[in-house]
């Protein structure tokens, strides 16, 4: 299993949904050119979203590699942020998905369009 966020990481109330951690546990986490975090860059990139965007409630799950985008769950929200990370406060939000499995759809679509 990957090396996720304990429960005493995540923001209170907050759980990681069902679907992610069954896509986690079958090892799908390289969908070119998005990756699912784990371990200590997971711990790197929350702690640095925490410190960029103080008024956002993001839990990381997902880098794309050719963009500073990272895909969160958007805690406050109760759906998926696709965030550009580094951007000033306000500009950050790139997209926005209802739920995990919106998201992962995208992430196969954009699989096939990277590798075609």
């Amino acid at each position: 299993m990957a090396d996720l966020l304990s429960l005493t990481d995540l923001p209170d109330g907050f759980e990681y949904p069902r679907g992610f951690v069954h896509v986690v546990e079958l090892a799908l986490t390289q969908l070119q050119p998005w990756w699912i975090i784990d371990g200590e860059r997971l711990r790197e990139r929350y702690e640095g979203l925490q410190k960029r965007y103080p008024a956002r409630v993001l839990v990381p799950f997902a880098v794309r590699q050719d963009r500073d985008d990272v895909a969160c769950f958007d805690v406050d929200r109760g759906r998926v942020s696709i965030v550009h990370d580094f951007a000033e406060p306000g500009y950050e939000q790139r997209d926005e998905l209802p739920d995990f499995y919106a998201w992962l759809r995208q992430a196969i679509e954009d699989l096939i369009e990277f590798i075609a």
